[in-house]
């Protein structure tokens, strides 16, 4: 007989090697639940993984956002690789969250989406509903999940699409009637205990793991669970496991061991298992690695015709002179809010007109026909990129009654040069709406092409955005418009050149601090294009 991997306690590819643990169960449990008071806080859960509020996991090196966040793009709009997918399966209560938490505290990535298979129990019937109550319900086999929501879920979650998940509550066994949005990211954690039960759900696995937790102590730990956190009695939930959950083990969950990658026993106990797991996956991400290029944004259009997309505010006498006044570096603040105001107006105003219009008929007070011209689309909805952004809502409101808005902050990350997604809130429904994305300067157009691609993520068609900018850069709108050439393009001036730090020249300085009255950057730049790159 072969010797054993010097792994102690995991089993790769169907290779064992054995922990030099040989304790009895009363020792395993002792030493794998601990009193309610001592060690790892108990797990709170009476809905699906996907509900807890916020969406974050704190670990002592950072705060871990584990309901993902809508990934980069290249300089074509465009995600290079899918997400790398892992999934859990495991006996009921074998540990399976627990070890998906330990893998993302020790990846050290600030964004992961963490899916749990509990979303996904099918809607039961009046029948079932009462068969539930009664622990008559069989919620452990592959019948109960809705494997179709399952696999286009994660899908879009790979493509990096934002989706919608419901919300499991456990003590009605329903679903609740608000779902939560999830976003893509680098690393997708799928668990659950029918995680390899379906070929098509396998085939988008990246990593297939099995966390094998001996029965007595999942009994134990499902006993604890179902009593303390979902109001369930004792004797209900023996019954319940002798006649559904141990048998839909032995014959559904663990036969799918023999086709994961990695079987972990002992679970969250196995350290060295989540160390060689972690290093794995650290591999594949350094593989997938995107970095946003403003070299390439800045060299794939030159020399190009502007795009037919484009629509640049006629430049009157006026226009021009409101432009001298916000660009001159000697106006004071209330002059530069007095023009920029007016320009943001006559901006928004002409914005308007490219809106869908259809015919219409009024009788005036005179008792005569008027053919008219009437807004054809649902609702109007503003998003501002902030800080500089939200300086444009105040004219938006006063053209359009009751508009709805929303806010996207964006940063860059110093240590890698990413952007990032920081603050999304947008309006319910927005994917009816015509949307007005408002950011005052556009110079590289990266939080630009970021900002329309979380919306695209929420499903609003690319026909129905239109970006406003009071001034943008030829770069930026190239970019954006080759990455998105539906959405229209607007703006009251196009400047020809950045320099070699990406700021618009001639350029209008950094128009956050000259309207908020905030200290400038040191060098002077324009905060949106040295943060965001706008």
């Amino acid at each position: 007989m072969s010797s054993p991997p010097a792994y102690p306690g995991i089993r790769i590819s169907g290779c064992w090697a054995l922990g030099a643990e040989g304790s009895s169960s009363v020792e395993a449990l002792d030493r794998l639940l601990p009193p309610m008071g001592a060690g790892r806080s108990p797990r709170k859960r009476t809905t699906s993984q996907c509900k807890s509020e916020p969406p974050l996991l704190r670990t002592s090196k950072r705060t871990i956002y584990t309901a993902g966040r809508p990934p980069w793009y290249n300089e074509h709009g465009t995600q290079s690789k899918e997400a790398f997918a892992i999934g859990l399966g495991g006996g009921s209560a074998s540990g399976k969250t627990t070890v998906a938490r330990m893998i993302i505290e020790a990846l050290d990535v600030p964004w992961v989406v963490l899916l749990s298979m509990d979303s996904f129990y099918k809607v039961l019937t009046r029948q079932q509903q009462e068969q539930a109550a009664l622990n008559n319900y069989n919620f452990d086999h592959p019948d109960a999940f809705d494997f179709d929501l399952i696999v286009s879920t994660l899908q879009k979650l790979k493509q990096g699409k934002s989706v919608k998940v419901p919300v499991y509550d456990f003590t009605t066994h329903s679903r609740k009637k608000d779902w939560k949005t999830l976003y893509g990211a680098n690393v997708i954690i799928f668990e659950g205990i029918m995680a390899f039960a379906d070929k098509t759900l396998l085939e988008l696995l990246d990593m297939k793991i099995f966390v094998d937790t001996d029965s007595d102590i999942r009994l134990v730990r499902r006993l604890r669970r179902d009593i303390s956190e979902r109001g369930r009695d004792i004797a209900g939930v023996i019954k319940q496991y002798n006649k559904f959950v141990k048998p839909a083990f032995d014959q559904y969950i663990q036969p799918t061991m023999r086709l994961a990658d990695i079987v972990v026993p002992r679970g969250s106990g196995n350290t060295v298992a989540i160390d060689l797991i972690v290093q794995h996956v650290h591999s594949q991400l350094e593989e997938r690695k995107l970095r946003w290029d403003l070299a390439a944004l800045a060299s794939a259009h030159q020399c190009h015709p502007l795009p037919q997309t484009l629509s640049v505010l006629k430049s009157t006498p006026q226009v021009r002179g409101m432009h001298t006044i916000i660009r001159d570096k000697e106006t004071s603040r209330d002059e530069f809010i007095f023009y920029s105001k007016r320009l943001m107006r006559l901006l928004i105003e002409h914005a308007l007109s490219f809106l869908p219009f259809q015919g219409c008929v009024v009788q005036t007070p005179q008792g005569q026909d008027y053919a008219g011209k009437c807004y054809a689309g649902k609702q109007i909805t503003g998003v501002s990129i902030l800080r500089a952004g939200e300086t444009m809502e105040p004219a938006l409101r006063a053209v359009c009654k009751d508009v709805r808005i929303g806010t996207i902050l964006i940063q860059t990350n110093q240590l890698t040069g990413e952007p990032e997604l920081h603050y999304l809130r947008l309006p319910k429904d927005i994917s009816d709406d015509h949307v007005i994305l408002m950011d005052c300067t556009v110079s590289t157009g990266a939080a630009a092409m970021m900002a329309v691609r979380v919306l695209l993520d929420h499903d609003v068609p690319e026909d129905k955005i239109f970006l406003l900018s009071l001034l943008m850069a030829e770069m930026g709108v190239h970019s954006v418009a080759y990455a998105f050439p539906r959405v229209r393009i607007i703006t009251t001036a196009v400047d020809k050149r950045v320099n070699d730090l990406f700021r618009i020249i001639p350029g209008i300085g950094n128009f956050g601090d000259r309207y908020f009255g905030t200290d400038a950057a040191p060098d002077g730049s324009d905060e949106e294009e040295v943060a965001w790159t706008s």
